[in-house]
């Protein structure tokens, strides 16, 4: 098969969101000036080592990002397994005043770095200062770029000073409804190391 995105193709659902996967989640949360927000986003990666950076694009104009361009820093939270339930709940289409945190029951602590809060329990979180705000083609498409500034590691997640994806299981997006969890690993070296 093959078509043109501008063609459509033709299937019951749109197949290119099967098709880069798996992505992991930014569970984003940002404060401003009408009360804190979270909200996942499968548009998501880290870019850059140093200094550490990483994006997440926003396929309609949220409130988070309403957030940053006003206050121009967020919170990257990891999703593991066990939050699974309360990241989906946080992604209902609420009014701008109302705090997902509360709503959905996630517990939150403040930032160290930045005047944002993050999830109390995530396995990880990146403290971020926007560095830039990119509008792409489309009719309200933006990625968002941070420069990370803090990070968070929940103790139980270190194991033998690794952080360890096997002791929280990370959640990824994959097509239409799916998502997969990682539940284990293998390593390759590279050629000449």
């Amino acid at each position: 098969m093959f078509y043109r995105p501008q063609d459509g193709h033709g299937l019951p659902h749109n197949p290119f969101n099967a098709i880069v996967t798996p992505r992991p989640i930014g569970w984003i949360s940002t404060r401003g000036s009408e009360g804190d927000n979270i909200a996942p986003y499968s548009f998501f990666n880290a870019v850059a080592y140093v200094p550490p950076q990483v994006m997440f694009s926003s396929t309609t104009a949220k409130d988070s990002l309403a957030n940053i361009r006003e206050t121009e820093v967020f919170c990257v939270n990891v999703v593991s397994e066990a939050l699974k339930e309360v990241m989906n709940a946080s992604s209902a289409a609420l009014p701008r005043n109302v705090d997902e945190f509360a709503h959905v029951g996630i517990e939150k602590a403040e930032c160290e770095t930045i005047n944002a809060p993050r999830v109390a329990n995530a396995p990880a979180a990146l403290e971020c200062k926007l560095t830039q705000i990119l509008e792409l083609p489309g009719e309200a498409n933006f990625a968002v770029f941070g420069e990370v500034t803090g990070v968070h590691l929940r103790d139980d997640c270190i194991r033998d000073g690794i952080f360890d994806v096997l002791s929280f299981n990370p959640v990824s997006r994959l097509g239409y409804r799916d998502f997969s969890t990682v539940r284990e690993l293998f390593s390759l070296s590279r050629p000449g190391e």
